[in-house]
């Protein structure tokens, strides 16, 4: 396995670093060892990357290839498809739109768009936070396998029309790419533009971004990456999903020098002012559940104990990631083009982060006081029999006992399989909520890979409720 490895590494290096004190020799080579480590464990043959610090590209990279089929080598030039970091693009939009006066986020839709579902219920606001409740048209259009065909808005709005909302809007948060596709249409009926054509005269242009395209233009791109998916345990070329079905919710296609551009510009009131950007990343409440971890177009997080701001990115064989950590003024981007869970796009950018910082790693592994080793130990091994898809109904509460044997079980089995066995099992704490007892853990896997996991056992003793993610 070193040895492809290495073959991999040396095919498809390609590099434009900047000297600089912010990124060592040293780093370098471990981030190489990380990202091939994570590209060898999923179905991205290739992946390129970039450091930024306070601004500056201080290095970028590429590894392995673009096109598996032909040996191609990634390149930091090389195009893929990002994915729902496109959403930043058209919240930014909205938010533009606003700034001129044509449109309040706390507007309902049915004020532009009457004839949407549930349009009378459901604010911009609510759409750009993926607050709304709305129902998944990508859903019902993987179901019948039309995602690579072309359809028009009323066509994307029929998947959904009738059904009712997942929940009262503002009440929880839900990924919803149903939301963007109204932002869109919004912003093309007040602005008289075409979505795409907005997109480059306003957010585009400004950002002097001059290799970001859409889907519908990757045969002409002559260092496009070819998307790839597994596919009944093969690995295979991906589809693509149509121009006017990702739209803005996911559309775009760039390169990572370009894409930090766009992170310039964002950051620095080029695009929207600064107390819109600052909006963007501030993460909305829940009126059921509290801090909802996202903005507008933006995840707010913490990672090793560090603040992130940023957005990943999946499409039908590509995932990406575009994360800022402020306090340490660090942007890191990572493509890839394989579709996997996890994603290898996530795992890169937080693989080269722990490397930037791994004092920051080493101190986030640290077990939180008051660990029982024993309860530990058996909770690693309830995770280990969920894995495996084999639940103990021992010790499992009834009720959780028979939502296993009725499918959820294989359903586990399916999700975590893929991550590996646990490298460290690393308890978080304790918590009460109602009559369940909490204990919480992160897991680590391969590089960059790690899972929240949590436990809670009832007045038995009992497993009878977990969290993952």
């Amino acid at each position: 396995m070193l040895r492809t490895l290495l073959f991999l590494a040396c095919l498809g290096a390609s590099t434009a670093a900047i000297a600089s004190d912010a990124v060592t020799s040293d780093q370098t080579k471990r981030i190489a060892a990380d990202v091939m480590a994570i590209l060898h464990d999923s179905t991205a043959p290739g992946a390129s990357i970039a450091i930024a610090k306070d601004g500056h590209i201080v290095y970028s990279h590429a590894y392995g290839l673009r096109n598996r089929e032909q040996r191609l080598p990634a390149t930091v030039d090389t195009h893929y498809e990002i994915g729902s970091i496109t959403k930043q693009f058209t919240a930014a939009a909205i938010l533009q739109l606003q700034e001129a006066g044509k449109l309040h986020i706390d507007d309902k839709v049915a004020t532009y768009l009457p004839d949407a579902p549930h349009a009378a219920e459901v604010t911009l606001r609510q759409l750009l936070s993926h607050t709304s409740g709305l129902p998944e048209y990508l859903d019902a259009m993987d179901a019948d396998h039309t995602i690579g065909k072309p359809a028009s808005f009323d066509q994307l709005m029929a998947h959904i029309a009738g059904k009712p909302l997942d929940f009262a809007p503002g009440s929880h948060w839900a990924y919803s790419n149903t939301g963007y596709a109204m932002l869109g249409r919004i912003i093309e009926l007040l602005s008289h533009e075409s979505f795409r054509h907005y997109v480059q005269n306003h957010l585009l242009d400004p950002a002097g971004m001059t290799q970001t395209f859409t889907v519908g233009d990757e045969t002409h791109l002559p260092d496009m990456a070819l998307g790839y998916s597994r596919e009944n345990g093969r690995i295979e070329r991906a589809g693509t999903i149509s121009d006017s079905v990702g739209g803005p919710a996911g559309f775009l296609v760039s390169t990572v020098g370009d894409l930090q551009k766009w992170n310039l510009a964002l950051q620095g009131g080029r695009i929207v002012t600064p107390a819109d950007y600052a909006l963007m990343g501030t993460s909305v409440k829940t009126t059921d559940d509290g801090d909802a971890g996202y903005g507008f177009g933006l995840f707010i997080d913490t990672t090793n104990g560090q603040l992130r701001i940023g957005h990943t990115g999946g499409s039908l064989g590509f995932t990406t990631a575009n994360e800022y950590y402020p306090k340490q003024g660090v942007q890191i981007i990572a493509f890839t083009n394989g579709k996997d869970d996890p994603e290898p796009g996530e795992r890169i950018t937080t693989a080269v982060f722990e490397e930037l910082y791994p004092e920051l790693a080493v101190a986030a592994a640290r077990p939180a006081a008051g660990e029982d080793v024993a309860a530990t130990a058996a909770a690693k091994a309830v995770f280990l029999q969920w894995q495996r898809g084999e639940p103990d109904a021992a010790q499992l509460s009834a009720k959780l006992a028979a939502k296993m044997q009725a499918g959820l079980a294989k359903r586990m089995g399916d999700k975590l399989l893929p991550y590996g066995r646990p490298s460290a099992f690393v308890f978080r704490g304790k918590r009460t909520e109602g009559k369940r007892r909490w204990s919480d853990y992160v897991i680590y896997f391969g590089p960059g890979s790690r899972l929240k996991f949590s436990l809670g056992l009832d007045a038995d003793g009992k497993v009878a409720s977990l969290s993952l993610g």
